[in-house]
């Protein structure tokens, strides 16, 4: 098959911008929105940001079965990038437009319903957008080529989104900066659904294969699935880890450090040197071998993650540094589980003649999903058990020390651990070829 053009490509990444949004902003701020604007109790707003989300482990591999049949009918997966990225961008916004009803109960329960169907919408176009490197091109080195320029796009989005959205809503205090958050998230996330719409009408799509149709039969795939099932459990440990640390960061910046606006420079620190380090880390694999890098990135983030620990001890400078630290190992785990993934795809449609590329991305959409929602959850548990005390309005209330403790943990100490648990995963024996 002929190359991809580098306008394919960048077309192709445009979609970044609808992960990165969706895959930052609420882990970043839903919790603190709901404890922090609609006085919902920390342990409360946790299973609120975790619940919408787990239906996503039931809905996505059904959008990933429902994403290959439509692509066998009409030889495209565009339709679902199109509706899905369109509902996700209207849900989006509606999610934070606070509608204040006046009792902690109702509010939390229409944040409830807009993340729920926002999430659903949300399978409809990631799913299909996990699933084209595998069929826009036969090559692996294409693929790793298109994943590249899509991990360095996400970078950007995720800076834009997680340095953008806090940034806005310290603009405007209360529920105004939330809403405005909201509307321009919005707006971003469609122009990027359009953008990958339209750019690639004509793209090249490799060969069709029988649909996998059966629930039982997706299931003993991936149960016989070994080297999958291990790369899974990796991505699934340590976006649980990524999901604890974003949930955590308005806290930390505002009762370990003392200023809010702080979470800015934190969140930009931290995916700042990721950005610029994205491109290194192929490099790395290409010579060492992916799993050596992969295993490198995760103890950076680790010792990133535990310094983190003496914040309050040491001076604003020198917790940037680790922060970048860490951000350089969050740069290098998003990169190789991405840059393996294919070639498992590839290896197992070779093996069974069937299309696998989207449930598969259905299974890992999931796992992410799920691993990035358990995150604010754990957080919520922690700070409650800490005697959080919530609140309403955009003024902090006073908080006892055991809830400065838990936050200090829950941005350091939890999610470190959960990163390092993936490294005992990381068997050559299992995730790479044996010449």
């Amino acid at each position: 098959m002929a190359s991809l053009s580098r306008r394919t490509r960048f077309r192709y990444s445009l979609g970044s911008f609808v992960t990165g949004g969706f895959g930052t902003v609420p882990g970043l701020l839903l919790l603190p929105y709901l404890t922090d604007t609609m006085a919902v109790p920390a342990a409360a707003a946790g299973v609120i940001v975790f619940v919408p989300k787990a239906w996503d482990v039931v809905f996505n591999p059904i959008a990933g079965r429902l994403s290959d049949a439509d692509l066998a009918r009409t030889g495209s997966r565009r339709r679902f990038l199109l509706r899905g990225g369109i509902g996700v961008a209207i849900l989006f916004a509606a999610l934070f437009a606070h509608p204040g009803f006046g009792a902690p109960a109702w509010d939390a329960a229409y944040v409830v319903a807009m993340f729920f169907l926002c999430a659903t919408a949300y399978a409809f176009f990631q799913v299909p957008f996990n699933a084209l490197p595998a069929e826009l091109t036969d090559s692996a080195e294409e693929r790793t080529k298109l994943t590249s320029v899509r991990i360095g796009v996400l970078a950007v989005a995720v800076l834009v989104s997680g340095g953008g959205a806090p940034a806005i809503t310290d603009l405007l205090p209360g529920v105004a900066g939330y809403r405005v958050m909201g509307l321009v998230m919005a707006v971003i996330i469609l122009a990027a659904t359009l953008g990958v719409y339209f750019g690639l009408k004509g793209a090249p799509v490799g060969s069709l294969r029988p649909n996998t149709v059966r629930l039982k039969e997706l299931a003993r795939t991936i149960a016989q699935w070994r080297s999958f099932r291990w790369l899974l459990g990796v991505y699934f440990i340590q976006a649980l880890g990524i999901g604890t640390v974003l949930a955590a960061i308005p806290y930390f910046a505002q009762h370990v450090l003392g200023d809010p606006s702080y979470r800015t420079y934190l969140f930009v620190g931290f995916v700042g040197p990721a950005l610029v380090t994205m491109p290194v880390w192929p490099r790395l694999g290409a010579r060492w071998g992916k799993l050596v890098g992969f295993r490198i990135a995760t103890t950076s983030f680790f010792v990133g993650l535990v310094a983190m620990y003496f914040a309050d001890q040491l001076p604003f400078a020198a917790t940037l540094v680790f922060v970048a630290l860490a951000g350089v190992g969050y740069a290098g785990i998003s990169v190789f589980p991405l840059a393996i993934l294919p070639d498992l795809i590839s290896a197992e449609e070779e093996r069974t003649g069937e299309t696998r590329a989207g449930v598969t991305a259905g299974v890992w959409t999931a796992s992410e999903t799920l691993g990035l929602a358990l995150g604010p959850g754990l957080l919520g548990i922690v700070l409650q058990a800490g005697s959080y005390v919530s609140s309403t309005g955009s003024t902090a209330v006073p908080q006892p020390p055991s809830a400065i403790t838990a936050i200090v943990i829950g941005a350091s100490v939890l999610p470190a651990v959960l990163i390092a648990l993936g490294i005992p995963l990381l068997r050559r024996s299992v995730l790479e070829k044996r010449p």
